[in-house]
């Protein structure tokens, strides 16, 4: 009964969410000690099952308090928010969006009151929900807003005990090339090093990636390398006494990492990483949001709405990001 207790939300629930969702919890072999609540509407759930081809035994609670955490019933807080009828599969809905955002706002209460170590999420558009009144890019900065975060946060995408985080995010790409700082790399490498550090990694290798193509061969097409990131990379070494190296042309640095020179990478924008990852395993890799208070976690892939209701939708992206939340739930406990 020590094991950490996750909120689980089924995500949009025009996209694979739902299914995903309900597979799991009709077969949780591959999860490690945890009680898993779901918070979301009944009938949203009841659609994953169906759409599963699985029968889920549902007991509606009010609070995680008076579960019986020894019943092979699932838990559910039942918000009774959304019909999932109104809502087409496999068409972006932005009030299916805002609902999804009320829906995790629901499960961040439940965390800031300290009832649940850690909330994992199904995948949901980020599109709809900014359309239907939640104004971040992503949501992340959500998280953030509705914890009252102001300091450094980022996400991360973890794949096989390698974790790669990025300096800038979900923004364009011309945005992303003025956001490569040194104070930003830093940040970056440092909170890179701490969530490692939390995950049980002792002592972590951090590779750097290049911004421009081979590095900016030494300055021919690009002096990033020389006048920000190679400064910022040899102060946080020198100055925090983080085992970070690089920068490395971005074509060849996840070589090294999964090859296992390294425990994790650091990239200048979102697709450094998220191409390598994806490749690598696309069906494992998890999103988690790095340097909250709260712990949260998502599968790194999105909604599939080409997959939506065929009962082919795949958990094992899901199950790693329980798995994920479990472990650094319990290690921070």
């Amino acid at each position: 009964m020590n094991s950490p207790v996750i909120a689980l939300t089924p995500g949009d629930c025009t996209g694979i969410g739902p299914e995903i969702l309900a597979k799991i919890l009709a077969d949780r072999s591959g999860l490690p000690p945890c009680r898993l609540l779901v918070v979301g509407d009944r009938r949203v759930l009841e659609l994953g099952a169906r759409q599963a081809g699985v029968s889920l035994d549902i007991r509606t609670v009010a609070s995680p308090r008076e579960i019986d955490w020894n019943a092979s019933s699932v838990p559910l807080i039942d918000l009774g928010n959304i019909d999932p009828a109104l809502y087409p599969a496999g068409v972006v809905s932005s009030e299916s969006g805002r609902l999804t955002g009320d829906t995790l706002a629901r499960a961040i209460d439940l965390a800031k009151a300290g009832e649940v170590d850690a909330v994992s999420f199904a995948p949901l558009n980020k599109r709809a929900m900014y359309d239907g009144g939640w104004r971040f890019p992503d949501e992340h900065k959500m998280f953030a807003h509705l914890l009252g975060h102001t300091t450094y946060f980022s996400e991360m995408n973890v794949l096989d005990n390698q974790w790669m985080s990025r300096v800038t995010s979900h923004v364009s790409l011309r945005q992303a090339v003025d956001g490569v700082t040194g104070p930003a790399i830093r940040d970056a490498i440092r909170l890179s090093d701490r969530m490692m550090r939390k995950a049980g990694i002792a002592a972590p290798r951090i590779a750097v990636a290049a911004l421009n193509p081979h590095g900016g061969e030494n300055g021919l097409f690009g002096t990033e390398e020389i006048d920000i990131i190679r400064p910022a990379v040899e102060a946080t070494a020198r100055e925090d006494g983080i085992a970070c190296e690089g920068p490395f042309p971005a074509d060849t640095v996840y070589l090294k990492a999964f090859s296992g020179a390294y425990d994790g990478v650091v990239a200048m924008y979102h697709d450094q990483g998220q191409i390598a990852t994806k490749l690598k395993g696309f069906n494992k890799g998890v999103t988690v949001t790095a340097g909250l208070d709260t712990v949260f976690t998502t599968p790194a892939h999105g909604t599939a709405f080409d997959i939506v209701g065929k009962g082919i939708a795949q958990t094992g992206a899901f199950t790693a990001a329980i798995t994920l939340a479990a472990n650094l739930a319990q290690r921070s406990s």
